[in-house]
């Protein structure tokens, strides 16, 4: 083991912590141990110099992602591949003829009126697997006891979850996204978001500034303006309870659609979120004004993205090709609000396959997942963003 002598650091820590001395530059390349990817087999004792290093502790990093994206998992089904959605429309009224009476005319009650009925089929799947390799008998000669064996075992297997976590969170962000960038663009066919804000795709900056007449406010800053949090969290409630009605205005079919509060699905970044906890808030932790409260939501920390800065520009952006094959590529998204039948994943599969190689002795285990990822364009579907 390699050891450094410290008294100097620390009597200078000391001077440090009592206020004697300034803050001065210090050396902690050896003090702290950040590790080495191999492990120095010449390392030996400071006493005889013969005696070489033993490993004293095996600590596995052995930690559970529970995963973050927001719940639209839907049931499966073991038989068949097609997910069919009918939906009916509105029938018409037409005119009561107990009050339309005439001598000698005839009432027909025998016509026939029949049920517009329209339906969406969906039959496209996506798949991926996990490959990993199991040995028991190669990898004994590095450990101690079944104990230290059992728990390397158990990080590979907490491992591969983690990685199928985080995928299958990604193809749901994905799913939203789509629902997303179908909206935008119903709502926005030339991709022109900031000159106008649409009744399915809400520019709450555009929105904010016509109110006020504040034209110097940006997308970046408004987050940090108490004045338009509390505003944009206003039109968010108010469409709350717009989607609660029939409407023709809130899906880009243009279908009569309802949403009542029990059925909507609401996904916020964090970043919005966070700063309408500061702003309306107040220092007991309850919103200021009950009126101003957020709709209840899932919250996300980015929807495509974090970037390689976490800035507001890569955490509130997405850049995607839709089914439609349409370019999206859009920032400032705050939030979306969905019915609960309008994004969906159906029908998944997760399983594992294993297979023993006795030439080599090893197993191989394939962790396979595949699933139906749907976005109903005919479902209610509003986004609230900034540009």
């Amino acid at each position: 083991m390699e050891v450094t002598q410290v008294y100097n650091l620390v009597n200078q820590a000391t001077q440090e912590a009592l206020g004697s001395t300034a803050v001065l530059a210090e050396d902690l390349s050896n003090v702290v141990d950040i590790g080495e990817a191999l492990f120095n087999a010449n390392a030996v004792d400071k006493y005889v110099k013969a005696l070489v290093n033993h490993i004293g502790k095996v600590v596995f990093v052995n930690r559970v992602y529970r995963g973050s994206a927001p719940s639209v998992l839907m049931d499966g089904w073991e038989f068949g591949s097609v997910l069919e959605k009918v939906r009916m429309r509105l029938p018409e009224a037409t005119e009561n003829e107990s009050w339309e009476l005439e001598d000698g005319a005839s009432y027909d009650p025998n016509v026939f009126t029949a049920p517009k009925v329209a339906v969406r089929f969906y039959n496209k799947k996506v798949t991926f697997e996990v490959a990993m390799s199991f040995t028991e008998m190669q990898v004994k000669q590095s450990f101690s006891n079944e104990v230290q064996l059992n728990a390397f075992v158990s990080m590979i297997y907490t491992s591969v979850e983690n990685s199928m976590t985080i995928k299958l969170d990604s193809l749901i962000m994905r799913t939203i996204n789509v629902a997303i960038g179908e909206t935008l663009h119903s709502a926005y066919p030339d991709n022109d978001y900031d000159g106008s804000s649409k009744v399915n795709a809400v520019n709450l900056l555009y929105l904010y500034k016509q109110k006020t007449g504040n034209a110097d406010l940006t997308a970046e800053k408004a987050m940090s303006n108490p004045e338009f949090i509390r505003f944009a969290s206003y039109i968010m409630n108010l469409y709350v309870a717009r989607l609660g009605r029939y409407s023709t205005l809130f899906n880009a079919g243009g279908t009569e659609k309802f949403t009542p509060r029990d059925m909507l699905k609401v996904v916020m970044l964090s970043d919005f979120e966070s700063a309408a906890s500061v702003y309306l808030y107040d220092a007991n932790g309850q919103f200021k004004d009950e009126n101003l409260r957020l709709p209840k939501a899932e919250t996300v920390p980015y929807w495509q993205g974090s970037g390689t800065d976490y800035s507001f520009g890569s955490v509130s952006s997405i850049n995607i090709k839709t089914p439609s094959n349409d370019t999206i590529n859009a920032s400032g998204i705050l939030a979306v609000m969905f019915d609960r039948d309008a994004i969906g994943v159906a029908n998944m599969n997760r399983r594992v396959t294993s297979n023993y190689n006795a030439k080599a002795e090893f197993y191989n285990n394939w962790y396979k997942m595949d699933a139906q990822y749907f976005f109903d364009p005919d479902e209610n579907c509003v986004v609230f963003f900034v540009a």
